[in-house]
């Protein structure tokens, strides 16, 4: 299989646009630790029919998904700290665009895996594109976080893809993922809070439920296209999503888009597409 069909680019590119709009409707609110916890809790109320129809996962991918769980918790508290001090426009490049040069030299260190060429030249233009974000002039207290959303990204991704391949329904991995990440961000706001659920009737929470959906259809988009595509390609036509988050960031939340930063993006996009075909 090395071709990627045109239905499964259209899931991957739609994914990543629904992507970098639910980061966009997290960094857009006032409340943004509120905001992941009721989005979390919205998709895996979303996704808990799916789980229950699926069943529960075979015995070999539990493990990858408790792991994968509370690295997806700690993503969550990473984004949140990230948009914090930073604007979408710098902290999503930063942190989508670090993920798959993690992974790749990752697996170059501990697998010993040969880099071809392309990967190479993806190495190089995400660096340079990272260097280039990290360089604006505002925003600088969101590196670390960014970064270290980053490095959950990458965790996670590894632990999923182990976790999937050891299932036998990918798609049921998925929703039993959401439905478990979502109980201990309730947990942690009954903690931070001294409340279990935040306030149901507001504006506010109705739209991060409606981002915990629409993060929910995303991943279920990823999951489709990986099955009739190969999964590098997909997962880097995903990180494309940089370049709507960058869009999304000037046009609705009045965020600078300098010609650095796009640049920026554009190389840590490029540089993604390398990497994934290089897979």
């Amino acid at each position: 299989m090395t071709e990627i069909p045109l239905f499964a680019v259209a899931l991957a590119l739609t994914a990543a646009l629904l992507h970098a709009g639910w980061n966009a409707m997290l960094r857009s609110g006032g409340d943004r630790f509120q905001a992941i916890v009721v989005m979390s809790a919205g998709s895996g109320l979303a996704a808990l029919p799916w789980a229950l129809f699926v069943g529960v996962p075979v015995a070999a991918a539990w493990p990858m998904l408790l792991i994968s769980a509370v690295l997806h918790v700690g993503y969550n508290l990473a984004l949140v700290w990230a948009y914090r001090h930073g604007e979408l426009g710098q902290v999503y490049p930063l942190a989508r665009g670090a993920a798959p040069l993690l992974v790749t030299l990752s697996a170059a260190l501990i697998a010993g895996e040969h880099l071809p060429l392309p990967a190479l030249l993806g190495i190089c233009l995400v660096s340079v594109g990272i260097l280039g974000l990290a360089g604006a002039k505002t925003g600088r207290a969101a590196l670390i976080p960014a970064f270290v959303t980053s490095l959950f990204i990458a965790g996670y991704t590894v632990t999923d893809g182990l976790g999937a391949r050891a299932s036998v329904d990918p798609s049921g991995y998925a929703a039993w993922l959401f439905v478990l990440g979502g109980v201990p961000m309730l947990l942690i706001h009954r903690v931070q809070r001294g409340r279990l659920l935040p306030p149901i009737l507001t504006r506010d929470t109705a739209k991060a439920a409606a981002g915990g959906v629409v993060s929910l259809l995303a991943y279920g988009l990823v999951i489709i296209a990986v099955a009739v595509a190969p999964m590098g390609a997909v997962s880097a036509l995903r990180e494309t999503s940089v370049l709507a988050a960058a869009l999304l960031g000037r046009f609705f939340l009045g965020e600078t888009l300098t010609g650095r930063r796009l640049a920026g993006c554009s190389l840590v996009a490029i540089g993604a597409v390398c990497l994934g075909f290089a897979a």
